[in-house]
């Protein structure tokens, strides 16, 4: 069995995407303090030919927080507007920003439960089956060690294989995983390409630039583009 834990993002990039569908339990780490300035509420998209960074306005939220106790403003009209904005001539415009919609203007507030909406629905979209669950709902040790959360949180699940994202080579010792029983594996998203409107390509958008622009099958061919890498 394998597994990647993340924070829940809004819409993040093609590469989350890929680590959730290379594995075969997807961990939200939801309870785990929030980052100022990071992708949890946030990401970019294409508009008018350039990258341009989409917020969800959070209620008094703080790095003192864990995300599964902060909510989000109700008032989402000039963040939607925004994103119709930006694709409203794109060829899957139709169907997208209903996806987008149902998850931006959730009736749950909470910004655990709409960042990882925003992983699943894609998924529901894709047809594609994937078992997500909730670090807050596992039973493992929250005094140790952030490699070390992450080891106890795979041995309460019986997994035996850990996939992380290339980013974090640094962070963790292969060794330690081993002494559990747990391999441990990378993998990078590969350079990729498709028509977004405009002459010059911009990669590492939000999922929801990926998706305006392709089909649903061109969307899981390039949910395949990535590299396992052991190191």
């Amino acid at each position: 069995m394998k597994a990647a834990i993340m924070q829940p993002y809004l819409f993040p990039y093609l590469g989350y995407y890929q680590l959730a569908n290379s594995v075969d339990t997807f961990v939200f780490f939801d309870d785990v303090n929030f980052i100022k300035r990071g992708y949890i509420n946030r990401n970019n998209i294409l508009f008018n030919g350039e990258s341009f960074r989409f917020t969800l306005p959070l209620i008094s939220a703080s790095q003192n927080k864990l995300i599964k106790d902060i909510d989000c403003c109700d008032n989402n009209d000039k963040l939607l507007r925004t994103i119709k904005q930006a694709y409203t001539n794109a060829p899957y415009y139709r169907e997208i920003i209903d996806l987008v919609e149902s998850v931006i203007c959730s009736e749950e507030r909470n910004l655990a439960y709409i960042a990882s909406k925003s992983i699943k629905v894609v998924f529901d979209y894709l047809d594609l089956s994937k078992d997500f669950i909730y670090s807050s709902n596992v039973d493992y040790n929250r005094d140790v060690s952030g490699e070390e959360k992450i080891i106890d949180i795979c041995m309460q699940l019986n997994i035996n294989k850990y996939i992380n994202p290339i980013g974090g080579v640094e962070l963790y010792n292969k060794d330690n995983f081993l002494s559990k029983g747990l391999d441990l594996e990378f993998i990078e998203k590969e350079s990729i390409l498709y028509k977004q409107g405009n002459d010059e390509f911009i990669d590492n958008l939000s999922i929801i630039d990926v998706l305006m622009w392709n089909s649903k099958e061109e969307v899981i061919e390039l949910l395949k583009k990535y590299r396992n890498l052991s190191l």
